[in-house]
This record gives C-alpha cells, sequence and structure tokens, in this order.
C-alpha cells in the first residue's frame, strides 16, 4: 500500500524542460517569468541547470506544501503566459523527490 499523501508535507521537485525547437529563448523568457510566480505559493527555485546545448533546462524546487504546487499549476498568470507563447512553449516533465 502506497504512503498517504499529506497536502500539508513539503515536496521537493525536479522539472527537466525541454524547449521547443527554434525557440530556446522564448521558452527561457517564459520559464523566468513562470519561475518568478512560484513565490506566490510558497515555492522556490533552488537550482536551475542548462544543457550544453540550449535545449534543456533541469530546475530543482520546493514548495511548502503539495496545495502550494497545486495551486501554482493552475495561477491564471502562468496559464495566460502558456497560451500566450503557445507552439513555443516547452515541454515539462516534473519528477517529485525526495533526498537520501
Amino acid at each position: 500500500m502506497a504512503p498517504k499523501e499529506n497536502s500539508a508535507a513539503e515536496m521537493f521537485l525536479v522539472a527537466v524542460v525541454e524547449m521547443a525547437p527554434g525557440h530556446f529563448d522564448a521558452g527561457r523568457e517564459y520559464e523566468d517569468a513562470v519561475l518568478r510566480l512560484l513565490s506566490r505559493h510558497d515555492g522556490r527555485v533552488e537550482q536551475r541547470l542548462y544543457s550544453t546545448d540550449g535545449a534543456t533546462e533541469v530546475q530543482t524546487i520546493r514548495f511548502a506544501s503539495r496545495a502550494g504546487y497545486e495551486a501554482a499549476l493552475v495561477d491564471p498568470d502562468r496559464l495566460a503566459l502558456r497560451a500566450e507563447l503557445g507552439d513555443a512553449a516547452p515541454t515539462t516533465r516534473v519528477i517529485e523527490v525526495r533526498e537520501l
């Protein structure tokens, strides 16, 4: 049986962000803007790493709670930024991790 999720527990995430081909600069600007919104939801970026070709960004992010993470996903400003970017928006895989 899987452990019960605690919505008040801190979350630690790794995000692997793939920039849309030909839109690396727009993707990075989008990520800059979206990551600035995290503090509204008790989230913070701990680290940003870039692949040598500029096509991929890896981020480590913490949220004080799962509720904060879920609120960040539906933040109206985040959604508007994504809609504005359209097909140039990066694709992101988010992995919840824990430190050993």
